[in-house]
């Protein structure tokens, strides 16, 4: 099987053409680092119509998850490289509904996360520190820090992603408020561990910041893979970065 090894701001991704055919296991394999090829997950990308491609996607885990942004973005760049699409803007449908994107001459991508919402009225205590339940199509919990750097990512990451209030796992977000256009942020991945980059937990995150009336609607959130812009319109999250291609190859 043919595939395209991609990454965004370092969250990277083993690209299939679909239709295909992806076993849990081949994932994990694929996915491991020292024995395979390496990635946080896999994305099967389908090519649909003129303006149109299908993204899947399963965490490094095997399991599948119903969105990831940074995925979706370098679905979007692959299709217009490819010439899957007619020109530069794109409908990529999803797990959760249809998602539009935009590919910039740079390489950078603009796309559309959906509406995030809070699925709890109120914040709730997990392994003794306060979490707020965002969802974006898929789950997230925000943990404000006084230093993301020096937060426990490692240790409680894993241990509020299984709390069993959150009965189908989810992200974790470690957030700290710089400003009224800046976020500091460190992510523990359901399914995969901690990430150099998470675009739907930076969009949680500036999304419940701003609820909270800590920040504007445009507001770069700084990652340890780099910086992603988040931008609320209207109640749609759109998140903006690079998508780049950084090998290809064939793997049985």
């Amino acid at each position: 099987m043919n595939f395209v090894k991609m990454e965004g701001l370092g969250n990277d991704f083993i690209v299939v053409e679909g239709p295909a055919v992806v076993a849990e296991a081949d994932i994990v394999r694929w996915c491991e680092r020292r024995h395979g090829i390496g990635a946080d997950g896999v994305l099967e990308v389908t090519q649909l119509g003129a303006d149109r491609v299908r993204m899947r996607y399963w965490n490094a885990d095997g399991h599948s998850a119903e969105m990831c942004g940074n995925g979706l973005r370098c679905v979007a760049r692959l299709a217009v490289l490819r010439g899957w699409v007619e020109g530069t803007k794109l409908i990529i449908e999803s797990a959760v509904g249809e998602r539009r994107a935009e590919v910039r001459p740079d390489g950078t991508v603009r796309a559309q996360l959906g509406v995030p919402h809070e699925y709890r009225l109120a914040s709730l205590q997990v392994a003794g520190v306060e979490v707020h339940p965002v969802g974006l199509g898929n789950p997230h919990a925000v943990v404000f820090v006084d230093d993301p750097a020096t937060a426990p990512v490692t240790s409680l990451g894993p241990e509020i992603e299984t709390d069993a209030i959150f009965p189908a796992g989810t992200n974790v977000e470690f957030a700290a408020v710089r400003g009224r256009d800046r976020i500091e942020l460190r992510v523990w991945e359901r399914g995969v561990g901690e990430t150099l980059a998470c675009g739907t937990g930076a969009a949680a995150t500036a999304y419940l910041a701003g609820r909270r009336g800590l920040t504007d609607d445009r507001v770069a959130v700084d990652l340890p893979g780099g910086r992603m812009m988040v931008e609320m319109e209207n109640g749609t999250a759109w998140i903006e970065g690079p998508a780049n291609v950084v090998f290809t190859g064939t793997v049985d």
